[in-house]
């Protein structure tokens, strides 16, 4: 019966989550706004809905800048709204600030 049980005094742990979005703020310190949009279909009318929802995401290093897409990974609460972190920069914004 050894199946995939955890050990004594541990937990598993669920694989953690991530989101591509765009940047809309980078002007706090290690603090970026990413913009992720999820689309669905409306159950009833069948019509694609977009949803836009902020989240933000520690950035250590302040890599990102505004526009660009990046990819964020969930992690422990860093503080009142942050849950998530930056894991790479998928593509940089034409525009150069």
């Amino acid at each position: 019966m050894a199946e995939n049980t955890p050990a004594a005094g541990t937990t598993l742990r669920r694989p953690r989550q991530s989101k591509i979005g765009v940047v809309t703020s980078a002007k706090m310190q290690k603090t970026i706004v990413v913009q992720v949009t999820r689309s669905f279909a409306h159950p009833f009318y069948k019509r694609v809905i977009r949803v836009p929802k902020k989240f933000y995401a520690h950035d250590e290093n302040n890599e990102a800048r505004a526009g660009d897409t990046v990819r964020i990974v969930e992690t422990r609460p860093l503080s009142k709204l942050k849950r998530w972190r930056l894991a790479e920069i998928v593509s940089r914004s034409a525009t150069a600030e």
